[in-house]
């Protein structure tokens, strides 16, 4: 694809990006969170826009500046996210680079939880909270692309391939985290990216210019599918 191509790959379609963490709320003062930045997804959506897409994005509590031309939607949660993404629908593509909790608190404290005398533990209880991702893949509105993030810490290909099959994704973005390779917290990143019959390799570079590549490949891989 070239440049000029490339400038408007996505022009007409409606490209819907979910970024960030999820913070699920204990009581008042204390949640359940991960370290996730949402500076990935954030590049992701300015690609898109870039490419000429109409896009929304669904932002987990993050201090980033919204990219320009770009619609966001902030939550906080797990239930609010999914929330967001389903009534954003109808979309092209969908890219879930959210890192969204697996789990909830089953029920949220009004009060902040206090030390109790004599007891040196506390015990959550907590619940599954909805697979999001797969959501939009079985939905009566389904996008022509579905792209899936899968942040590994070994085996990477295994858990990704495993993941683009069982929540029948288009794509799945994956990437090693907790090593010098990037991952949260990070201005870098390095993805391989994986579909049914073939694979590429984005990075090591800034999240910017790999967010650049993956977006020009789903626009590749979209007019593959139209």
């Amino acid at each position: 694809m070239s440049a000029s191509q490339a400038a408007g790959a996505l022009a007409g379609k409606r490209v819907l990006v979910s970024a960030g963490p999820t913070f699920e709320d204990i009581d008042p003062v204390r949640f359940v969170g991960n370290r996730s930045s949402g500076k990935m997804g954030f590049a992701l959506a300015a690609a898109a826009r870039a490419l000429g897409a109409e896009v929304v994005l669904v932002a987990g509590p993050v201090h980033l500046p919204t990219p320009e031309g770009v619609e966001r939607i902030d939550v906080r949660s797990a239930a609010q996210m999914r929330e967001a993404v389903l009534g954003a629908l109808p979309a092209d593509v969908y890219v879930g680079a959210a890192a969204v909790a697996d789990f909830t608190p089953r029920s949220v404290s009004g009060h902040k939880l206090k030390k109790t005398a004599g007891s040196d533990t506390l015990v959550l209880e907590l619940v599954r909270t909805p697979d999001i991702l797969a959501e939009v893949a079985s939905h009566p509105r389904r996008p022509a692309l579905v792209v899936g993030f899968a942040a590994e810490t070994h085996d990477v290909e295994r858990y990704a391939r495993g993941k683009l099959a069982a929540k029948q994704l288009d794509l799945i973005a994956a990437n090693l985290v907790g090593a010098a390779e990037g991952g949260f917290e990070r201005d870098d990143n390095a993805l391989d990216v994986y579909w049914n019959g073939g694979a590429r390799t984005l990075g090591p570079a800034a999240k910017t210019e790999v967010a650049a590549q993956l977006m020009a490949l789903v626009a590749e891989r979209l007019d593959g599918s139209t």
